[in-house]
């Protein structure tokens, strides 16, 4: 029997690990987008790339006989939740997703919310500023369409010719983040505006803090909307829900 993890969080990460320690009789697949060239490793065996859409994903669930999906994907992801969610709806597949809590605005802060990227891009403004993406490398196409501000973009990888404006300058990073090391960069690099997705989570919660000290504006993108499936916001609750599908006889080491 086996259980799919649909990755591309920490959280993938963090269960991928939590299921080798606690269940390692459990066999599970992590399945990546394939966007990230460098993925963190892992314990489990991985595959990488789409299903081929609703179909191509049931196809998947009978040919490997899986028992169960946990939907870890990014925040994000606006596509694979709901096929996930049909999929397993079709082969009568539980599933669950871990979806962790968005950061909210404390006091000081001083947010504009957008609903996409390219509204992002837009309330940028006409005047030129220097303005920190944090939007990761697959979004950056947006900027294009304002070319007259000076971007500074952190991304995990190179983003090659994905933001060709006159003045880009890029920091190749992976996070978690050090709330002092923001504001650090945010004051040499001469930052006028922050760009975030409202990924949540603790890993590059500092920039918003270092944002704050320094009463910068930011750019704030909501998430997508996600399907109606059962849902849990952190890995510990995962192997007990395992347990609770019949899945397995007890819960081991929990």
């Amino acid at each position: 029997m086996t259980v799919l993890i649909l990755g591309g969080t920490t959280e993938a990460a963090a269960l991928d690990q939590h299921l080798a320690d606690q269940a390692p009789d459990i066999r599970a697949i992590i399945s990546l987008a394939g966007h990230t060239v460098d993925p963190r490793p892992t314990n489990l065996p991985v595959r990488t790339g789409g299903f081929g859409g609703v179909e191509g994903l049931r196809r998947y669930l009978v040919e490997e006989g899986i028992v169960a999906v946990v939907d870890a994907t990014h925040p994000f992801a606006a596509i694979m939740p709901f096929n996930a969610e049909h999929a397993c709806k079709a082969e009568g597949v539980p599933l669950l997703a871990i979806r962790r809590e968005s950061w909210k605005p404390r006091a000081g802060d001083r947010w504009k919310s957008v609903p996409d990227i390219e509204a992002a891009a837009q309330v940028l403004g006409d005047e030129p500023r220097r303005v920190f993406l944090t939007v990761g490398r697959l979004e950056l196409p947006a900027f294009a369409n304002a070319p007259q501000h000076r971007y500074l973009v952190r991304a995990i990888e190179p983003i090659g010719d994905r933001l060709p404006v006159p003045h880009v300058d890029v920091i190749q990073q992976r996070g978690p983040f050090d709330v002092d090391d923001e504001e650090d960069l945010m004051r040499r690099e001469g930052v006028e505006i922050l760009v975030s997705k409202n990924s949540g989570g603790p890993a590059t919660v500092g920039k918003l803090v270092a944002a704050r000290r320094l009463s910068l504006p930011v750019v704030m993108v909501e998430r997508p909307p996600k399907p109606d499936v059962e849902t849990v916001d952190h890995i510990d609750q995962v192997l007990p829900w395992l347990v609770a599908q019949g899945l397995f006889a007890t819960e081991r080491g929990v």
